[in-house]
């Protein structure tokens, strides 16, 4: 007989990295393939907002100026720019 892999209460459905989609109002446990892609815009959307607010900071932390207003400028564009990643997480 074929060597059966032996894969006890595993959850075909859940992914490798061990996050999984209950929670559903399907009603079986499990999240519709429209809920699977909404999640995982969402979660796009997310990452991709977090590498702009990077992406800003890393850009206001490069400028260097010996003008006090425009560093004042900076520094609150910076904090502006933490206070959101922060909000992120």
């Amino acid at each position: 007989m074929a060597n059966v892999s032996e894969n006890h209460g595993a959850n075909p459905v859940t992914p490798a990295n061990g996050s999984s989609f209950a929670g559903s109002s399907s009603g079986n446990g499990l999240m519709s393939d429209e809920e699977r892609r909404a999640v995982e815009q969402r979660r796009t959307a997310r990452e991709r907002q977090r590498q702009a607010l990077d992406l800003q900071r890393e850009s206001i932390l490069s400028q260097r100026t010996s003008n006090p207003g425009r560093r004042a400028a900076l520094e609150a564009a910076l904090a502006h720019v933490e206070a959101q990643i922060q909000a992120m997480n």
